[in-house]
């Protein structure tokens, strides 16, 4: 049987390029769903070269419109999906006082309401009504930083967000898991190389239903 497409919105040189690596080389087409095409193309055209199967889709994840035809497109170019991966996030210094409320929404739209735009849209199309939801976290859910606000709040929603649906889809064929990262990507430490967190996503999504969780605490 032809395996699912797996659809990661939020595809940079680190985490994102590793988990299209690692989705693709485990038989998923992949499409790559970010904001700089030129860049996504490139990463397309490199998998490709090690006999990969990527493709990107240009989509802003703060727009719904777009990210919601991004997502469409995609399954169209590659089939019923099987994963998705919301991997988007504004990493950007600010404090508890500093942003005005159009920033903050901006990047809240990011960090937390793409990832309910892209599980609405991909929910009715999961093929067989079966699939892994997997949602990049990070230890800010647990312990917020006042150097980090907005993204504190961001995780900290995510997180809230994820172990909602992941009761909400309890007794169905549908896995939803958030990967909690308490460590720095591609730091000293090889546990949070981008390729072996890949690898910690990928068996999330082969694992077995009696072993399904709401939440990797990966550190």
């Amino acid at each position: 049987m032809d395996k699912g497409s797996a659809l990661i919105v939020g595809v940079g040189p680190g985490l994102g390029l590793a988990l299209a690596r690692t989705f693709s080389q485990a038989g998923h087409p992949v499409a790559m769903i970010g904001r700089d095409h030129e860049r996504l193309a490139q990463y397309a055209s490199t998998l490709a070269a090690e006999g990969r199967t990527a493709r990107p889709f240009q989509a802003d994840a703060a727009d719904a419109e777009q990210l919601q035809s991004a997502l469409r497109d995609a399954v169209d170019t590659l089939g019923a999906p099987e994963i998705l991966i919301y991997n988007a996030a504004i990493l950007a210094p600010d404090t508890p006082i500093e942003l005005d409320a159009d920033t903050f929404a901006q990047r809240f739209a990011v960090n937390v309401t793409g990832a309910v735009i892209a599980t609405r849209t991909v929910l009715p199309l999961l093929a067989h009504g079966r699939g892994t939801l997997l949602f990049t976290g990070g230890a800010l859910a647990l312990h917020p930083s006042p150097e980090l606000m907005s993204l504190s709040v961001g995780k900290a929603a995510l997180r809230a967000y994820t172990q909602s649906l992941h009761e909400f889809q309890k007794g169905t064929d549908v896995h939803v898991t958030t990967v909690t990262i308490a460590g720095a990507i591609g730091g000293d430490d090889p546990r949070f190389a981008p390729g072996a967190l890949a690898e910690a996503y990928l068996d999330l999504h082969h694992q077995p239903r009696d072993q399904w969780q709401a939440e990797l605490l990966y550190s």
